[in-house]
């Protein structure tokens, strides 16, 4: 299944990075936040991606033509004959389509931009570059496969320390309470489309907004809930606790090194 991802953002919130690289290309310790989401991705065998580029979109695609997976990974030098042996391999079996879709386009123009890209295919997958977690992929996929509906997303909790209240007509406080038990969900930006999807977007739109609440009138938009990890690198605050569980060897989201062994 092919997996779209959305590159083009400013990441202004992230401006220490953002003005010398792409927000995509933000680390988390040696590799960008793009390559860990792609990384989730094909650990579940869906290793073919379409990056839809906006700001700096050439940064994204240099990272990419001038990647050597002998410096990323663990390898054998036979000096007699120079010959390398990779001891392991990041992305020998990706295929990754790059499409500019604009600097200062919205998610919906850039969806709409990739659209021939995905040849027949009735359904893919659609992810914000910027986020990770440790959710069940097949589960998921199950879940919106079986629903029928035409977009489904992941919904999340909110990882951030903020309190919500509840006020009564006349301003007094009834309660309050952490984020995380007030029941509120949150779009993860982890999608499932049926190819349907672009029936319900106009020229100029975004994705969530007037499209969804088409979606929403029909009883075609599905929620997943995830009360696992998942978590979006926004601030150099959320960078600095993304790197910190990563260098501490307990990222969720890696889940490929409970199989294919320590990725550095």
């Amino acid at each position: 299944m092919k997996v779209v991802l959305f590159c083009g953002g400013l990441g202004l919130r992230l401006r220490e990075y953002s003005e010398a690289v792409p927000k995509p290309l933000v680390p988390i310790g040696q590799r960008p936040i793009l390559w860990h989401v792609m990384k989730y991705f094909a650990h579940f065998g869906h290793n073919e991606f379409i990056l839809c580029l906006g700001y700096r979109g050439e940064a994204v695609k240099q990272y990419f033509l001038d990647y050597k997976e002998a410096l990323a990974n663990d390898f054998v030098l036979s000096v007699g004959d120079a010959s390398v042996e990779l001891l392991s391999r990041d992305m020998s079996d990706w295929r990754i389509t790059f499409v500019d879709t604009g600097v200062n386009a919205s998610i919906g123009e850039r969806l709409m931009a990739i659209r021939p890209h995905l040849g027949a295919d009735q359904t893919f997958l659609a992810s914000y570059s910027d986020g990770v977690t440790d959710l069940d992929l097949p589960s998921y996929l199950d879940y919106a496969g079986s629903s029928g509906k035409i977009a489904t997303f992941v919904a999340v909790q909110s990882t951030q320390s903020f309190h919500v209240t509840r006020i009564g007509e006349d301003g007094s406080v009834q309660a309050v309470m952490p984020i995380s038990d007030a029941d509120l969900w949150i779009n993860g930006g982890y999608f499932v489309f049926d190819r349907r999807i672009f029936d319900y977007i106009r020229p100029g739109e975004d994705l969530v907004g007037v499209p969804f609440e088409r979606l929403i009138a029909e009883g075609a938009l599905g929620a997943y809930r995830h009360k696992g990890f998942w978590m979006a690198m926004d601030t150099f605050k959320d960078k600095q606790a993304l790197d910190s569980l990563q260098e501490r060897g307990i990222a969720p989201w890696e889940m490929w090194r409970r199989h294919d062994g320590a990725v550095e």
